[in-house]
């Protein structure tokens, strides 16, 4: 399948946006980590703002990075949303509210604990009405997700987001589930090259593609390794290095999935 690329968002430790993180995921510039920066979205009113969790903030922060650089409507593009699990912080308290003799669920609480709340929250958000699918593939969630959006953008020749995040949980879950740190990446893709296309990509899954791509900077491997989303990164540095290359990222049951890059010389990443 090929696809065009027009927008990019990431966020991460030390990573606190795609512009900003080109240097470091090139190689150009050491990697530094540091706290996950999670702004609130001005795309929400003040209400909804104060609901949101930190799995909302960090889907709609890259979601909007990637259509600022695309420059393209969000109201009227497709998305897919994929994350190996939901809101850290939601499901442990529901889980000791129910421990409780009352048993009360907060409903704001409820509602941000299910799967596709982000999706909500950036529908209601940009005011699409375009349909919002949100996938769930454990390790290769961000694969997966991919595979979706590359598959809708060949069949459907519209445009579709791609938004992954994948955020920790507290103890004790996060014991059963461990995760290094959150983070998160968005892929604007189009069917057609046009003056906003950054670089060409060809996405295939493949059987015997060999192990995943790793990361050079070793602080980066274990982020990559720490964090389904952060399964992004051999993709994000390709486009941060602005050359041609191919990356092999982990699918399920021992498949990969191999993307041809072709960033193009007149729109550096």
């Amino acid at each position: 399948m090929q696809v065009f690329l027009e927008g990019i968002g990431l966020r991460g430790p030390g990573l606190d946006g795609w512009i900003a993180g080109i240097e470091v995921l090139a190689g150009r510039a050491s990697y530094v980590p540091g706290p996950l920066v999670l702004p609130a979205s001005e795309l929400l009113p003040a209400t909804e703002r104060r609901r949101t969790v930190p799995a909302v903030k960090l889907a709609l922060a890259v979601a909007s990075e990637a259509f600022a650089q695309a420059g393209r409507d969000a109201a009227q593009t497709i998305t897919t949303f994929s994350a190996s699990g939901g809101d850290g912080e939601t499901v442990p308290q529901i889980l000791a509210a129910l421990a409780r003799p009352e048993r009360e669920i907060s409903p704001t609480r409820f509602h941000n604990s299910v799967h596709n709340a982000p999706s909500g929250y950036w529908t209601i958000a940009v005011h699409s009405y375009e349909p919002a699918t949100t996938l769930c593939g454990y390790d290769a969630s961000f694969t997966v997700g991919l595979l979706d959006a590359a598959a809708q953008v060949t069949v459907d020749r519209r445009a579709v987001a791609l938004i992954a995040y994948d955020l920790p949980y507290p103890e004790p879950l996060g014991a059963a589930r461990p995760m290094t740190a959150g983070f998160g990446a968005a892929l604007v893709l189009a069917p057609e090259e046009t003056e906003r296309t950054l670089a060409r990509l060809s996405v295939a899954l493949a059987a015997d593609a060999g192990p995943p791509t790793p990361m050079r900077d070793p602080a980066l491997e274990a982020l990559r390794r720490g964090n389904p989303a952060a399964r992004s990164l051999p993709l994000l540095a390709a486009l941060a290095r602005g050359r041609e290359e191919s990356v092999a990222l982990e699918h399920i049951a021992g498949k990969c999935v191999t993307v041809d890059v072709q960033v193009l010389p007149r729109a550096p990443c």
